[in-house]
């Protein structure tokens, strides 16, 4: 209800006790009231009470209506007001996230700050850390159950964690969280004061904090698994002075991430655990480069052997104890084995399978050897289907390619090795499927195209005839002057001269 039109006289209680108690239950309805009596006291009661408006009987219809409207316009601005009160309080939150990801980024890639630029920087943004405050951070790695997920939806999981991290955390920890600047979630926490106090005296302190640090994490991962459906791996570095030590505590984290892979995962690492771990040697992945190559079996066309490569190099993955460099050593051997074969065959391979080839656009393609997997053999099919189509509209969409190349510049540069460079083959080749296509060599079709452009510039322009050699590229002007009288049967000067 937004609006009450009520008389002044009524049974029980009267109109000026009714909008009263309105005014005191619900400020924001606005009370119209309609009397007989033209009692200025009334009047002057209404108009303390803050009646919107204040009719007499006999009440003329136009001028009720025009009231009520009036009511009502009242009520779009109020509430016009607070939509934009609300908007902008939602801008101020979400500038102020910006801000603080922004300073939690500086920090941990070992942004140089003064002190005192610091803290006030963390008044401002209201970080609930104090500076030179022990505290502790945890990175924290989504799992698999996520790796389906598109950009934006990843985006509003990540949003949903941090979420329940604050609420688990804040029971005796002040924590700040946001993204980390590469691809897992940050989470900065430190002791409450009246919690480190209740424990900060007892001899086995570093013991009751970790114990405690553990049962929280702990609870973290399962309220994540109850109402997010999926698993976290956690990495938690040792205590640290904040923000002094933020950058050297990050490296560390994130070098633990990288060393243990997706095996990980559903598991909470300490650094201080596995500091000792950091000397085992890697293992190489033989697979990879065991012959027949995938570079090979692309090459010839076997498409099916090429499918069972890269189903033998994950079944490998999945049997060994893997880390996160091993899928990046896989994601580059693949990707160099496509764009190879694509090339070879004069096309792009960001043409056929965008997002693959920009780990900005997927970084969770090295994550998960499943996503990485699935991207592997789509990618195949789509090579397979690409390039098992006719030879001859291959070698037209290379001709097409080659002949925008040479009309898109004729200066000095242009020659049948730069051409050939650009479409990614080797120049001999190249020369060999244009003439075939074509019956004009690529060599002397740089030249038709220089002269016909000479031709276009002699008639059109008024150039002189050392500043056409340099445009088309030619370093001489006689020799260019003997191309042209080749071509045309005139000099250029005849030409233009006739």
């Amino acid at each position: 209800m937004d609006i009450v039109v009520s008389d002044i006289r009524m049974p029980g209680m009267d109109g000026l006790q009714l909008m009263e108690q309105i005014q005191q239950e619900w400020p924001h309805i606005r009370c119209m009231l309609l009397t007989g009596y033209s009692d200025f006291e009334y009047a002057k009661k209404a108009l303390r009470l803050q009646a919107f408006d204040y009719i007499l009987k006999p009440v003329n219809d136009e001028e009720f209506i025009l009231s009520l409207s009036h009511a009502v316009e009242s009520l779009k601005d109020e509430w016009e007001a607070a939509e934009k009160y609300d908007r902008l309080l939602y801008a101020m939150k979400s500038d102020s996230g910006v801000l603080k990801t922004s300073l939690m980024h500086d920090l941990v890639l070992g942004r140089t700050w003064s002190p005192k630029a610091v803290m006030e920087k963390l008044q401002q943004y209201d970080i609930p850390i104090a500076a030179d405050e022990s505290a502790v951070m945890i990175l924290v790695q989504l799992g698999r159950q996520f790796s389906h997920f598109d950009h934006p939806s990843l985006m509003l999981m990540e949003y949903a964690v941090g979420n329940i991290a604050e609420e688990i955390f804040s029971e005796v920890m002040h924590i700040w969280h946001c993204k980390a600047p590469h691809d897992c979630l940050l989470i900065v926490a430190s002791l409450k004061p009246a919690y480190r106090d209740s424990i900060g005296l007892q001899p086995d302190f570093e013991q009751l904090r970790r114990r405690k640090l553990h049962e929280l994490a702990e609870d973290f991962r399962t309220q994540v698994g109850r109402y997010l459906k999926g698993d976290l791996a956690l990495v938690i570095t040792d205590w640290f002075p904040f923000p002094a030590n933020m950058a050297h505590a990050y490296r560390s984290g994130l070098s633990s991430f990288m060393m243990s892979g997706g095996e990980e995962a559903g598991t909470i690492l300490y650094l201080e655990d596995t500091q000792q771990a950091c000397g085992t040697p890697m293992k190489s992945f033989e697979t990879l480069y065991k012959p027949p190559t995938l570079i090979h079996l692309l090459e010839s066309k076997q498409w099916e052997a090429a499918r069972q490569k890269v189903n033998e190099v994950f079944a490998d993955l999945e049997n060994a104890r893997y880390s996160r460099e091993h899928l990046y050593e896989v994601y580059l051997l693949m990707t160099n084995a496509f764009m190879y074969i694509a090339h070879k065959q004069g096309q792009f391979a960001y043409q056929i399978d965008q997002s693959g080839f920009d780990l900005l656009h997927d970084q969770g393609m090295i994550l998960s050897p499943d996503k990485l997997r699935s991207w592997a053999c789509g990618m195949l099919d789509k090579i397979q289907s690409e390039l098992s189509a006719s030879e001859h509209y291959t070698r037209g969409y290379i001709i097409h390619q080659v002949q925008e190349l040479v009309s898109g510049d004729l200066g000095q540069d242009t020659s049948v090795k730069t051409i050939a460079d650009k479409v990614y083959l080797h120049p001999v080749y190249l020369s060999k499927i244009y003439k075939a296509e074509t019956g004009e060599s690529l060599g002397d079709y740089i030249i038709r195209m220089r002269m016909e452009r000479a031709l276009y510039l002699l008639k059109k322009t008024n150039k002189k005839i050392y500043e056409i050699t340099a445009e088309l590229g030619y370093q001489n002007p006689q020799y260019f002057s003997k191309m042209f009288k080749k071509h045309y049967g005139l000099n250029p000067n005849e030409f233009r001269d006739q």
